[in-house]
Order: structure tokens, then sequence, then C-alpha cells
């Protein structure tokens, strides 16, 4: 049998577990308490942020045989055919691949019968903004008026894609980016379930490269739990992190800012060239270095060095960055910021990848 990821193994089995988003289950759990459930609910907010994590969980809540105020049992048949995926009155569907007329006059035939188990029947439609115009016209009519044993869930990651009809139609939620913070705990409890030792800055390094996707972040830390059972080492460490995720060496990117930031613009391209001519990648090269100029940009207006923009660095990497935060203006680590943002864009369709790069060393160092 396959092992379970994390992202399933810890997705929140009550309202309690879920984080980030108090504003959502504040008002959700209000509603379970009060009996006052909508027919139509619209999930919205970026990737990872737990949106269909808290529509699986809502609809385990409503179908609770002994709903403990507004949490699940987890015990009773209900709940555990939901937990195990296989309840048949919960149907999923992702409109990413069933966009059409024909998928959605499916669905709602499946609306007019009555739950087989469950009290309510409940649809999950995720990226529902990718339903054809069509589709969505005919979602329109079964979301005003429903059956009172039909729920729906529909969740996206672009709110700006929906007709303002079915929007309308639905009580909305917007979910936020999860936090650095937010991440970082949630990553402590499940290496400590786990009962893998990890260094706190490793976890760190894993958040400040999930892009505020929860989920993204548990898949990180799949890949170095697996990684890290091969090594015959006490404690996962940063340095791990950096091999796994094939990050470039901080030193290395700190000694090309040096280069930049002296005008020494032959050698930043002969320091470049050795760089890649090791085997390190020109596409990680860019994401480092802008990550880098990133944290200097940020280090110059706000000194503090423990600012989560420069997480997984040690205290004396911190101590260089600032130093060299002190040697640009504010404007001057803007436009070159701009340089390799654009380089970066620009290697995806160049022949020569790291020509761009080149370009952006060269006017960072006011020779073009």
């Amino acid at each position: 049998m396959a092992n379970l990821v994390l992202y399933r193994k810890y997705r929140p089995k009550t309202f309690s577990e879920v984080i980030g988003q108090e504003h959502v289950v504040r008002t959700l759990t209000n509603a379970i308490s009060m009996s006052m459930v909508s027919h139509a609910y619209l999930f919205s907010g970026p990737r990872g942020s737990g949106k269909t994590s808290v529509a699986r969980l809502l609809a385990k809540t409503i179908n609770c045989e002994n709903r403990k105020g507004s949490e699940p049992c987890n015990k009773c048949s209900s709940c555990v055919q939901i937990n195990e995926g296989r309840a048949i009155d919960l149907v999923e569907i992702d409109a990413a691949s069933n966009r059409g007329i024909d998928d959605i006059r499916d669905l709602r035939e499946g609306v007019r019968f009555s739950p087989t188990t469950l009290k309510y029947k409940v649809f999950i439609i995720d990226e529902c903004h990718q339903l054809s115009k069509d589709a969505a016209n005919a979602l329109l009519k079964t979301l005003e008026e429903p059956p009172s044993h039909a729920i729906f869930i529909l969740a996206t990651t672009e709110i700006r894609k929906m007709i303002p009809t079915i929007i309308s139609r639905c009580q909305r939620f917007d979910f936020r980016r999860l936090t650095f913070q937010e991440i970082i705990k949630k990553l402590e409890i499940i290496v400590k379930s786990e009962k893998v030792k990890i260094e706190k800055s490793a976890l760190e390094l894993i958040a400040s490269n999930s892009g505020g996707s929860f989920r993204d972040a548990e898949s990180l830390l799949d890949q170095v739990l697996t990684y890290g059972s091969t090594l015959n080492k006490e404690k996962i460490g940063v340095e791990d992190i950096k091999k796994l995720l094939g990050l470039v060496d901080i030193d290395l990117i700190a000694e090309l800012v040096d280069f930049i930031s002296e005008k020494e613009s032959a050698k930043a391209l002969d320091f470049l060239n050795e760089i890649l001519d090791k085997g390190r990648d020109s596409q990680e090269l860019a994401k480092g270095l802008i990550s880098y100029l990133r944290g200097i940009l940020i280090l110059g207006i706000s000194p503090g060095l423990e600012n989560p923009m420069v997480v997984g660095l040690s205290k004396e990497e911190k101590e260089k960055m600032g130093k060299q935060a002190e040697g640009f203006k504010p404007e001057e680590i803007q436009k070159i910021l701009k340089l390799f943002m654009e380089a970066e864009n620009k290697m995806k369709y160049s022949s020569i990848p790291q020509l761009p790069l080149e370009l952006a060393i060269l006017e960072s160092c006011g020779v073009v």
C-alpha cells in the first residue's frame, strides 16, 4: 500500500485544527451551532490555503450523527466514511477536467436524488472558475433552487473569473495566504508527531520556499523526511534542505552580489560562469539571487535581522547581508532587483539560458 502523504495524513479533522482562517471558521461554526447552514458556499483564495479541507470538514460536520456543538465527533459512521474518502453522498468534482455542459447536466441529475447514507448530499466543485460559460449557466439554475438535501461548496483560486450571478447565489468566504509563522507552527506539530528531529532553521527554509501555501510546505517536508531517512544523521539541517531543493549556496550568491555592488562587471561575469561550470542550475541561481536581493531590500528598509524575509540564514550570513544592504541605496537595489526578475523570466525562452543573467549583471554594474 502506498504511504499516505503528509497533506492528506494531517488534513484538519476538526475546525479547531484549521490554521490561519479564523474568520472563516468562526462564521461557519456559528452557522452550524445556530442551524443556519446555507445551501451554497463559495470559498476563494490562494492555493494551499485550506479551501478544500474546510469544504470537506463542513460536509462532515453537518452530516455528523453525534456532533459536539460545532465540531464533528469523527467516530460515527458518517464521519468515518468521509474521513476515509468513501462517502458516496460527498461528491467532489474537479472543474478543470469536468468543465463542460454535459458534466453539469450529470451533476443536476444527481442532485435530484436523496442522499443514500448521509443526511445531506454535498457537492464540492473545485476550481469552479474553469467551468465553461454554458456549464456555469446550467449550474446557476441549480444553485437558485436546490432541493433541501443538497449543499454546494464551490472553491476557486481566481474569483475574478467567476460570473457575478453565481457569486450572488453563494455565501462567499475569502481565504487568506498563510503567514510564515503559521506554517512553521504547523510544521513543528507534524515533525513532532512523526518523531523526526529537524533544525528550526531547516523548517524555516521549507516555509520560505512554500510561497505561502501550506500544502506546498507539507509536500516539501514529505520530501525532506524521505530524504532524511537515508542520512546517517541525528538531526536534519539546513544544508540537507539546500541539497534536496537544489538551492545555490548562499555564500556564492553573496560573493556575486559583492562584485555587483563594487561594479566589478568582469569579475562578476567570470564568477557567474565559474558557478555554472560547477553544475549549478542557472534558473535556480536566478531564483536564489532574486531572493537574496529581496532580503537586502528588506534589510535596507527594516534593519531588524529577524525579519522573516531572511529566514534560513546563519547569524554570520544575516550580518553579511546587513552590511551589503548598507552599500546600496533603496532605489538602486530596487532597480537591480527588477533587472534580475526580468532576466529570470527571459531565461525560459533564451537559446543561451545564462545570457539574460549576464546582461542583467552588466546593466547592474552600469556597463550597458
